[in-house]
């Protein structure tokens, strides 16, 4: 299983579900509106296409892992050559691939039983991470395509399940880094879109991290750098963190 050291299931699947959908939505809008898919994001050699196409793609492991497990690949895939291929066909069979496999996730994951887990890539997951994680990842690329449109990407509470899983990847960021694991906890301390105030560790934590839940989601899924947002910290481990924070490797 996956760890990432954090009670996800604090959000049941039927409100998570939802949010997933609604994200999915959101960004299916704005492409359909979008004239031009050929127009650059700001992922390196990544139009419009290749960010429907990555979706589309990752999608389809989703579902391959937890209808057929014993078809999953669990070998990472290079991102670049799969976007690359799925953003050289039509726009309109990419547009309907990707809407197909949204509902047809959004199905399985509301269906597989919680505690089921199904491989993914290194380990294992469950519907209680996977949706969280799914959110995650289009809502950071759908960012790339509003970048690149020139759109400003509203902020909605759906950002919540994104900050809690940037939280949970503390662990990760230090482990990628090759860097020693904070000896105490960190509290984290992010005010939503509405200025509701969001929080994770223990409040009387010396290390802390303080800001806008955007600013948060924006650094962690590393679309935005330290300094483009408005983040402050308190104490070394909480420094440090900001630098390498990460939610995926």
């Amino acid at each position: 299983m996956i760890d990432y050291g954090l009670d996800l299931s604090a959000v049941p699947r039927d409100h998570a579900l939802p949010d997933l959908v609604a994200e999915g939505d959101e960004l299916d809008a704005l492409v359909s509106a979008a004239p031009d898919w050929s127009r650059p994001t700001p992922a390196a050699g990544w139009t419009i296409a290749h960010q429907i196409a990555h979706l589309a793609a990752a999608d389809a492991n989703v579902l391959t892992a937890i209808r057929t497990p014993g078809a999953f690949d669990p070998e990472p895939k290079d991102a670049d050559a799969d976007a690359a291929a799925g953003a050289a066909g039509p726009r309109s069979a990419l547009l309907d691939r990707w809407r197909t496999g949204r509902a047809e996730l959004a199905a399985a994951l509301r269906d597989v039983p919680l505690d089921h887990a199904f491989p993914w890539f290194g380990s294992q997951a469950t519907a209680v991470l996977m949706v969280p994680l799914r959110l995650m990842e289009t809502w950071a690329h759908g960012q790339d395509v509003f970048d690149a449109l020139g759109v400003a990407h509203r902020p909605t509470g759906r950002l919540r399940h994104v900050a809690a899983l940037g939280v949970a990847g503390l662990g990760l960021s230090f482990y990628a880094a090759q860097s020693p694991m904070p000896a105490e906890e960190v509290r984290v301390e992010l005010t939503g879109p509405g200025g509701e105030l969001w929080t994770w560790g223990p409040e009387a934590a010396a290390q802390r991290v303080r800001g806008s839940a955007l600013d948060f989601c924006l650094r962690v899924t590393h679309r935005r750098s330290r300094a483009e947002t408005g983040l402050t910290a308190v104490g070394g481990d909480a420094d440090k963190w900001l630098d390498i924070a990460r939610v995926f490797l």
